[in-house]
């Protein structure tokens, strides 16, 4: 079993937020794959499916970005997993609008969602990193990530999710370079 969790914020203020894009890329996979519905558990929302020859538990912590890795813990724990068998969904500044790029490791990078990840279960997990772009100053950072996204971004970030859902399997078989690789070329098509 691997976990698949999306970092965002709960309630329906924050949906289409910059800092929600982790949220609204599992309910894309999940709708894609017709995982089970959610389901109120580990202080947050789950869905079971499967993504080719691989059971993905789906994990939306309802905690707010800064305490995610309380929830991601109690799953880890449930089901006796590693945090290699945990994967991250979530917004990166320092990525330019609508990329994607996917590492296991590092910091937090001053993402509060990762660094509650990192405190509650380490730092080897996986990250799928959605570029979200800067606003140019430090001092716009924070309105932006919490602003929702422009109108003219809407259909751009709607085939980025879908084309993320649709290479799941990719990411499932934990071949990241076949995922970003037919991910890229989805998005020219």
């Amino acid at each position: 079993m691997q976990l698949w969790v999306g970092l965002g914020n709960p309630g329906p203020q924050y949906a289409m937020h910059r800092h929600n894009v982790g949220f609204m890329a599992v309910d894309v996979i999940a709708d894609a794959h017709g995982f089970a519905a959610p389901a109120k558990k580990f202080q947050g929302w789950v869905q079971d499916g499967r993504i080719g020859r691989h059971r993905i538990l789906l994990l939306k912590p309802s905690t707010f970005m800064n305490e995610s890795g309380r929830s991601v813990r109690a799953a880890l724990d449930f089901y006796k997993l590693t945090p290699q068998d945990v994967t991250v969904f979530y917004d990166e500044l320092d990525l330019a609008p609508m990329k994607v790029k996917v590492k296991r490791g590092g910091g937090a990078a001053g993402h509060n969602g990762i660094r509650s990840l990192i405190q509650h279960i380490g730092d080897d997990f996986r990250r799928v990193r959605i570029g979200i772009g800067h606003p140019g100053h430090k001092d716009r950072v924070t309105g932006y990530v919490l602003g929702p996204y422009h109108k003219s971004e809407i259909e751009p970030l709607t085939d980025l999710l879908g084309a993320i859902a649709a290479e799941a399997g990719g990411l499932a078989d934990g071949d990241d370079a076949r995922f970003l690789n037919d991910l890229a070329l989805r998005l020219q098509a």
